[in-house]
């Protein structure tokens, strides 16, 4: 993968998403935790978080075959063959197996040999964390063409007898394309991780001697995650466009985490931007963890809204505790 001149910047070059095709609106989840003896409506999931529905996979589904389907568009609208690769990034937190990686997996299924291939687990943030991780390694000039994918199948982690957080996840995937490029297009990142929240937002359960040891299914402190995401994610925006010589006016677009619609909106507020200026795919798509930034972002792309030279802030927050932000001109 070594070049022989390495231009100085990276540029997002193809974007691509998929969902699985099972959409569940806030309805159907009602009656099918009601089943359960679990108590809630509509209204109550609308109020406190914004998300009406959300896709969930069939069994037979796994992470990488998600990945793979975003994948192929982000190759299609980049004009790029798999095989053109030098390095392939999966953000997931649900991979297809313990190892080897969802990446070598998604490697196979592309076609593509040779090119470094590995997972990043950052939960949420896990996007933000691939896509800076690319445009290092394109800037230090090991990497040409990257691809960084963001897939999750969340669905499989959650305890449907408490409401506060089988309502919030969904399943899909988004990918980008990365070229090395002359003309910069990612001005710049900022990564961040606090440890000693790990307990707030966590799913602690783990395989040891072929049994589940510990607890398998997501667990959350709501209020302490709300809490902390709303002041982090205002620090790392400031501190990326800082670091860009940029102003809130600079920004175009915000692509946040879908976690929260008053998380979303406390962000954009504190930015000094409209709602019109943020993408949003929560109501439709619930909380995908590392996959809600990269679906967003094609979901802006592929309708018009985000346009060749437009400034765009990418931002999230997740468990770990993990947070960060990236801030590039398309």
């Amino acid at each position: 993968m070594n070049l022989s001149s390495s231009p100085p910047a990276s540029r997002i070059i193809g974007t691509g998403s998929s969902l699985p095709e099972g959409r569940v609106t806030n309805q159907e989840l009602v009656a099918r935790l009601a089943q359960l003896g679990v108590e809630t409506s509509d209204e109550w999931i609308v109020e406190r978080t914004g998300i009406r529905a959300r896709h969930f996979a069939p069994d037979h589904l796994y992470t990488s075959d998600l990945a793979l389907d975003s994948a192929r568009q982000a190759l299609e609208a980049a004009g790029c063959q798999a095989a053109e690769l030098d390095l392939i990034i999966v953000a997931t937190s649900t991979p297809d197996m313990v190892f080897p990686s969802t990446a070598c997996i998604l490697q196979r299924k592309l076609g593509n040999r040779g090119a470094a291939a590995f997972d990043v687990q950052a939960v949420c943030s896990g996007f933000v964390y691939g896509l800076s991780i690319a445009d290092a390694m394109i800037r230090a000039g090991s990497v040409r063409k990257a691809l960084v994918v963001g897939a999750e199948i969340f669905s499989r982690l959650l305890d449907f007898t408490d409401r506060t957080t089988c309502v919030l996840f969904g399943d899909g995937a988004g990918a980008v394309v990365l070229e090395a490029s002359d003309r910069p297009g990612i001005l710049t990142t900022q990564l961040h991780a606090d440890g000693q929240h790990s307990e707030i937002l966590c799913t602690p359960g783990t395989v040891s001697g072929g049994k589940i040891i510990g607890d398998p299914l997501l667990r959350m402190d709501g209020q302490a995650v709300f809490k902390l995401a709303v002041g982090v994610l205002e620090d790392v925006a400031r501190e990326v466009l800082v670091k860009a010589q940029r102003t809130e006016a600079d920004i175009d677009w915000l692509v946040p985490h879908q976690a929260n619609i008053r998380i979303i909106q406390s962000t954009a507020k504190k930015l000094k931007l409209g709602m019109e200026k943020v993408i949003l795919t929560l109501a439709e798509h619930g909380n995908t963890s590392a996959a809600s930034i990269p679906l967003a972002l094609d979901a802006g792309v592929r309708s018009g809204r985000i346009k060749p030279g437009d400034t765009v802030l990418l931002e999230g927050v997740g468990g770990g505790f993990t947070w960060g932000a990236v801030l590039f001109d398309l």
